[in-house]
């Protein structure tokens, strides 16, 4: 059996923050990272527009209590404010913590740290490196871990959390070149395995976000919270959904329909394009309702619209976001220097997650804690997004919340011991599941089912939802998951059989999935990137608190934890 002090799940900002932190403040405790891709291919390094923190070298109005203010009403006042108030207050402080670590963030003429325009950001205090950033920060935060000595399993797939008497105990994890399987125990797990894009058939996350963490969390027993609100970037490249950074618009690109109105003058007057990112994605997706989108060949009527760069020229595209030039030019073979992009909205955030407090410790109801587990980035829900994220705050919370969680774990080893686990029991366990998924007769490719799985959930619970048409994709769900268990894989071998990895990643994205169905159709209004067409107002008496979903294979039971009101009281969110 596999021992360390901590073993962290997930190699991206949040996790690899967490483990320098660990070993920054205890050289002599055994931290390792494991990881189902390289680390530096966690989807962290997809991260393209920035950071946002009230440097003030831009605009020297800001204060964290104006960047406290935007991201809770930016969150339709779901968020909870203590921890709002820790995530930019910190801010400043851990720019430049990376900027010290040798992230090579952009600059002013004078040397200080750049910082850009945002969505739903009333000042300029976006720091960024071009449209690379998130690849800029995790790179040197890897460099990093390497320096510490923090061991590295990259390339295991995580199978199962142990979790006993109320008490997390380590992790059950299978090599995915060999099918070696291993029980890792721990006085301290944590998790940070991102979120769950794959749950939708068109997203801007890798293939690896299917939302692992979050099932073996919810399998386990535990709750999960705000599963409801996902958000959908309003620029995804069509058809491909891959993301053009909200940065292009905080540079000055504008979104026009087919006949070349700049639209978001009809939702968002005094924001234009740097509204919110649900705002955005629904005034989109009514101006292609409405017969007002294009298709590839300039004709009304389409399932897209544009996003304009050729105002800006060439020089200014090529320096600030030379990323997003390439990527359509590679992609679909537009030039944006010269050409609009077509876009659409996309999966991209989920703004639920594993409920943690303010030091990262995982919430085992809406009152109790769970001992020895934690968890933190996207795969948590502390909530500093509450029902919608602005951006640039996320890698700012993988920051902040990694660094406080690699603290807060640092503490709480120092007076624990390993703790006692029956290895044999989960060998034979998760080796009795591999054999039974390479055994399988069955009647159906992976590839269908997920496919169908992920088609269900765009129809079903996409941009806007009803009653009736969530009640459909519920049922559809009960039939994927009947069909899922009929699922064979054609390669029986154990060498770099990929279809072990997606046959369980598969079972993972339909709990995520059905999570996110019955959350939605239980929350009877319209909030942030929650839009019920059947209950369009935001109902604060009813349900300004957070969902909180515990899985069983019988079904989604949900309790309601209420949201911490501290500095901001709720007020319509206009912009």
């Amino acid at each position: 059996m596999i021992e360390h002090d901590v073993i962290i799940v997930g190699g991206g900002l949040a996790g690899s923050r967490a483990a320098l932190e660990i070993a920054r403040t205890d050289s002599r405790l055994s931290v390792a990272v494991v990881a189902k891709t390289h680390p530096i291919r966690s989807h962290s390094v997809a991260a393209q527009g920035g950071m946002a923190a009230s440097l003030k070298n831009v605009d020297t109005d800001d204060s964290w209590e104006a960047h406290a203010f935007d991201t809770v009403k930016g969150a339709d006042y779901l968020a909870d404010q203590d921890a709002v108030e820790i995530l930019t207050k910190e801010a400043p402080d851990v720019v430049i913590d990376l900027e010290h670590m040798g992230v090579l963030f952009s600059r002013l003429e004078d040397g200080r740290v750049a910082q850009r325009a945002f969505g739903g950001h009333s000042h300029r205090r976006t720091c960024y490196a071009a449209d690379k950033t998130g690849h800029a920060i995790l790179h040197e935060l890897i460099c990093n871990l390497m320096r510490y000595g923090v061991k590295i399993y990259d390339e295991w797939y995580v199978m199962r959390l142990i979790l006993e008497e109320g008490q997390a105990k380590g992790v059950v994890m299978f090599n995915i070149q060999d099918a070696r399987i291993e029980v890792v125990r721990a006085k301290a797990v944590m998790f940070a395995t991102g979120g769950y894009g794959r749950v939708y058939n068109t997203t801007s996350n890798d293939y690896a976000s299917t939302g692992d963490g979050l099932a073996m969390t919810a399998v386990a027993g535990l709750p999960i919270e705000d599963m409801e609100f996902v958000q959908f970037h309003p620029t995804g490249l069509y058809p491909v959904g891959v993301l053009i950074s909200e940065a292009v618009r905080g540079e000055g690109a504008y979104l026009i329909n087919a006949e070349g109105d700049r639209f978001m003058a009809n939702y968002a007057p005094s924001r234009m394009e740097l509204a919110p990112r649900d705002i955005t994605s629904r005034a989109i997706t009514k101006e292609i309702r409405a017969g007002r989108g294009a298709f590839p060949d300039g004709r009304s009527g389409g399932p897209h619209v544009y996003l304009d760069l050729r105002h800006m020229g060439k020089e200014k595209i090529m320096s600030r976001v030379p990323f997003c030039w390439e990527e359509a030019h590679r992609l679909v073979g537009i030039d944006a220097v010269t050409q609009p992009i077509p876009v659409r909205p996309t999966v991209h955030y989920s703004m639920g997650g594993i409920p943690v407090n303010t030091d990262g410790q995982v919430r085992s109801s809406p009152e109790g804690l769970v001992e020895g587990f934690f968890a933190a980035g996207e795969t948590a829900c502390v909530s500093v997004h509450g029902a919608n994220r602005l951006g640039s705050n996320s890698l700012l919370e993988c920051v902040v919340y990694g660094r406080r969680t690699g603290a807060t774990i640092a503490q709480y080893v120092q007076t624990r011991k390993l703790p006692d686990v029956d290895e044999q029991t989960y060998l034979n366990w998760a080796e009795t599941r591999i054999q039974e998924l390479i055994d399988r007769p069955g009647q159906y490719r992976i590839n269908e089912i997920r496919q169908a799985f992920q088609d269900c959930m765009t129809d079903y619970c996409g941009v806007f939802r009803t009653e009736s048409l969530m009640r459909e994709g519920l049922e559809k769900l009960a039939e994927l998951r009947k069909q899922a268990e009929q699922v064979f894989l054609d390669d029986k071998a154990r060498l770099w059989n990929t279809e072990i990895t997606e046959a369980l990643e598969l079972q993972n994205l339909l709990i995520v999935g059905e999570m996110i169905l019955t959350s939605a159709l239980n929350r009877q209004e319209s909030r942030g990137a929650h839009c019920r067409e059947d209950f369009v107002d935001r109902d604060d008496t009813n349900f300004l608190k957070h969902t909180m979903a515990f899985y069983s294979p019988a079904g989604i039971d949900l309790q309601y934890r209420p949201v911490t009101i501290t500095m901001f009281q709720p007020q319509e969110r206009k912009y």
